[in-house]
């Protein structure tokens, strides 16, 4: 019973990532069995033998299926995250106000001079080091971003050159492939998702309320309050 006060609040205060953790988990299964299950279907009606579950996760089908999206999510969250350091949208929650365009003053930013005593230790420090720590959230989206979208070019050209040979075509290049349309329409069909999902909550929170959700303004605030979390 000692460790159930612990626990409990660990789960307490961890929630909303432990949440989305286990989502996510239970997401990309559904999808290794899903996917395996139509690639099997596929490989029947081609008159193929159906291949084990374990050897369609190593698959370069199931690598791209899977890469394309991470690279389209990490794409939005990128944009959004560098995109909202200048430019505002008045009326949204998801916008700074809109005095406060800009990476803002160091004392808004609690850092240099201005940090407190349980501030970051780099946001204390000056040079790179406060640079790195100023510009680190959108450096790593940005990198996953670019690792993912390799390695959907790198299974995605696997995946085509595996048709390509099943239909005694020949295979192309990773370069050449960066040019097909098998490459830019599974890109491009995630991107517009994506971008169209961070236009409509940008927009829509300026006149629709979710009580309590800090992706919310309150309920009572005015539609052209910017800035303004519930």
């Amino acid at each position: 019973m000692s460790g159930t006060g612990p626990a409990r609040r660990f789960v307490r205060e961890h929630s909303l990532g432990l949440v989305f953790g286990v989502l996510f988990v239970l997401a990309l299964a559904g999808q290794a069995f899903a996917g395996h299950a139509e690639f099997n279907q596929q490989q029947i009606t081609d008159g193929l033998q159906p291949i084990s579950l374990g050897r369609y996760l190593t698959s370069a089908d199931f690598a791209v299926d899977v890469a394309e999206n991470w690279q389209s999510e990490y794409l939005q969250f990128f944009l959004f995250i560098v995109l909202t350091v200048w430019l505002l949208q008045k009326g949204s929650p998801e916008s700074k106000s809109l005095d406060q365009a800009g990476t803002e003053s160091d004392e808004d930013q609690l850092v240099g001079a201005h940090a407190r005593d349980d501030s970051p230790a780099w946001a204390k420090a000056t040079g790179w080091r406060l640079h790195l720590l100023s510009n680190s959230l959108g450096l790593v989206m940005g990198g996953i971003f670019l690792l993912s979208w390799l390695a959907q070019s790198i299974a995605g050209v696997a995946a085509f050159n595996e048709r390509q040979l099943s239909q005694l075509q020949a295979p192309v290049s990773w370069l050449d492939y960066l040019t097909e349309p098998d490459f830019w329409n599974r890109t491009l069909q995630n991107w517009q998702s994506e971008l169209l999902a961070v236009f409509s909550m940008v927009v829509l929170a300026i006149y629709l309320r979710q009580r309590g959700s800090p992706e919310s303004k309150p309920v009572g605030a005015a539609h052209t309050s910017t800035g303004v979390e519930g």
